[in-house]
């Protein structure tokens, strides 16, 4: 990461894997054509935001440093916004939910740091820095739902996703870039949106990372707060959308009371949104968060919350009623007769951790093709592992130098000799080591003697189930390419000239209205469709009080309108 990104001591806190999603801002590839865009949609959104959004929003402008004028400096925020106990940083649009939602447990705004073309000017499906930084920032200088950001992070960052949301999160990135794109191909578009139809008819059970996203579109880029008769805007979709700002308060519509219902409502990130829900503050969105983490795997654990990490296919912990924590790739849960589970099965290389700390002589080194271990209590005994006294241990053969034979109630077996245990800092035991050991489920083998040490895990019960490694430097996690390298800005002759003329108006510092009248022939002659050119032009000339320039930008603008009625509202407003 560039110093010219590095300015706040909360990026300092980001683990290292979080960094591979970075980009420099590269503020020198704004072309004048870009500051346009970026003022034009800051003056009329706060112009209008002004009257319908959170009172949050103007303040939060001042207290963030966004500038009306000119697109915000990655480098300036955030000298600005560690006042407020966060930090920015570039990225490259979309980057995978669960990185998204991580970044925002530390308390770091993820902006994407490309600028929406002319053509998109109200509204474009790619991340851009208008929805990031005009968007989202200035309502995270509100404490309570900043704290709610931070929250969503932690919470979400463990939701447990499924095959289907990384394909869904592929191809929503394909086509967002694709529609982005100067010169789009039909062809592309039509087949990356025929994908997503696709993939949106597959009914299959949403996983918990899908419904998580549907609560963070809900409130943090689409959300509405107050009464359902008079509600304001504080989604960052709505702040930076001059188009759906606008349409959103409008009686066509709907709008709902923010609860848990929302996890079911789906979205489509290329189109209006036909209904919005309000919540009545801050603080409610904090509640229903807490409703949802509490019918995760995070919190519920149990064999549900193991067979949906088995099914995600992906790398994630799971936590013990001893908190030992595995993490690993599961692929096999074996279920006990009472609906919990008997065994479970990670492969390829896994690591145990207490407490989010990897321990000592369990790294993925010490167990590179996997772990499995029965789990809960053994059979005729009432007391488990985990509960027994140093005595105990020894009264039930678990004791150094002893053979022993341990019958599990979900019908595993295992036999072998006890080297040691390992113990919290409690005393209590939370894995034991064997030489010679045999694990076996009915006819079937799990372990055998000639693997080497094995280890089980003490625990009754799996406690919590989530996406991601209990301690992060037990895996490499660094495995994102960025899908832009350094970027070249490709301009044709005509779109560097009609820059050069844009930078000409932004920069005329000359009270000499004959320059000014000269200028304005150039543009009528020659860039006369241009209509973003031309009410800059007109602002200037508004500036100097050069009536004439004034009158004349009108005209072209009353022209345009006529020409492009499609287009007129953009000239209108």
């Amino acid at each position: 990461m560039k110093k010219t990104v590095i300015s706040n001591p909360v990026l300092d806190k980001l683990p290292l894997h979080l960094h591979q999603y970075i980009q420099p801002q590269n503020y020198e590839h704004y072309t004048p054509i870009n500051q346009a865009t970026w003022r034009y949609v800051m003056r009329k959104n706060v112009a209008f935001l002004s009257k319908v959004a959170h009172s949050s929003y103007l303040e939060g402008l001042k207290k963030t440093g966004i500038s009306l004028d000119r697109i915000p400096s990655m480098y300036g925020m955030n000298r600005i916004l560690e006042d407020i106990g966060w930090a920015a940083v570039a990225v490259d649009g979309f980057i995978p939910p669960a990185a998204f939602m991580e970044f925002q447990a530390y308390n770091v705004l993820v902006i994407a740091s490309d600028i929406r073309s002319v053509n998109h000017i109200e509204y474009t499906p790619a991340p851009d820095i208008i929805h990031e930084s005009a968007g989202h920032a200035p309502i995270i200088a509100n404490p309570e739902y900043a704290e709610y950001l931070r929250r969503f992070g932690q919470i979400g960052s463990k939701a447990i996703s499924s095959a289907a949301d990384y394909e869904m999160y592929e191809a929503i990135r394909l086509l967002s870039i694709l529609k982005e794109q100067k010169n789009p191909f039909k062809e592309a578009v039509e087949k990356a949106e025929r994908q997503i139809d696709l993939l949106q008819q597959n009914h299959t059970e949403p996983s918990e990372m899908a419904k998580i996203r549907n609560l963070h579109w809900w409130t943090v880029e689409y959300g509405l707060i107050g009464t359902l008769e008079d509600p304001k805007i504080y989604g960052a979709g709505l702040l930076s959308s001059i188009g759906e700002s606008a349409n959103c308060l409008k009686p066509v519509v709907k709008k709902i009371p923010y609860s848990l219902a929302a996890v079911e409502q789906s979205f489509d990130i290329t189109k209006p949104q036909p209904q919005l829900f309000v919540t009545p503050d801050f603080a409610h969105l904090s509640f229903v968060l807490e409703e949802f983490a509490n019918t995760m795997a995070l919190r519920k654990g149990g064999l549900k919350g193991v067979q949906k990490l088995v099914n995600s296919k992906q790398l994630g912990t799971i936590e013990l009623s001893t908190r030992l924590q595995i993490s690993g790739v599961f692929s096999r849960v074996i279920p006990n007769p009472e609906g919990g589970v008997a065994f479970i099965q990670a492969t390829g290389p896994t690591a145990l951790s207490y407490h989010e700390k990897e321990l000592i002589g369990h790294s993925t080194a010490a167990h590179p093709n996997g772990f499995g271990t029965p789990l809960g209590k053994l059979k005729g005994i009432n007391l488990a592992i985990e509960d027994m006294s140093p005595r105990d241990l020894e009264a039930y053969n678990i004791y150094e130098g002893r053979q022993v034979k341990l019958e599990f109630e979900g019908g595993i077996n295992l036999e072998g000799e006890v080297i040691t245990g390992t113990r919290n800092l409690r005393g209590k035991i939370i894995l034991i080591a064997f030489r010679n050991c045999l694990v076996t489920y009915k006819k079937e083998v799990l372990f055998q003697p000639d693997w080497g040490i094995y280890h089980l895990a003490v625990g009754k019960k799996v406690v919590a189930a989530y996406s991601g490694p209990a301690d992060n430097h037990s895996f490499d996690l660094i495995n994102h390419e960025l899908s832009k390298k350094e970027v070249v800005i490709d301009l044709s002759a005509a779109e560097k000239a009609l820059n050069r003329v844009y930078d000409r108006v932004n920069n005329f510092d000359s009270l000499d209205h004959t320059d000014l009248i000269s200028l304005f022939e150039k543009i009528k002659s020659s860039y006369s469709e241009e209509w973003l050119l031309i009410v800059e032009l007109q602002k200037v000339a508004e500036r100097i009080g050069c009536l004439e320039v004034v009158e004349g930008c009108t005209e072209l603008l009353e022209a345009f309108k006529v020409k492009y009625p499609a287009l007129a509202h953009l000239v209108a407003d």
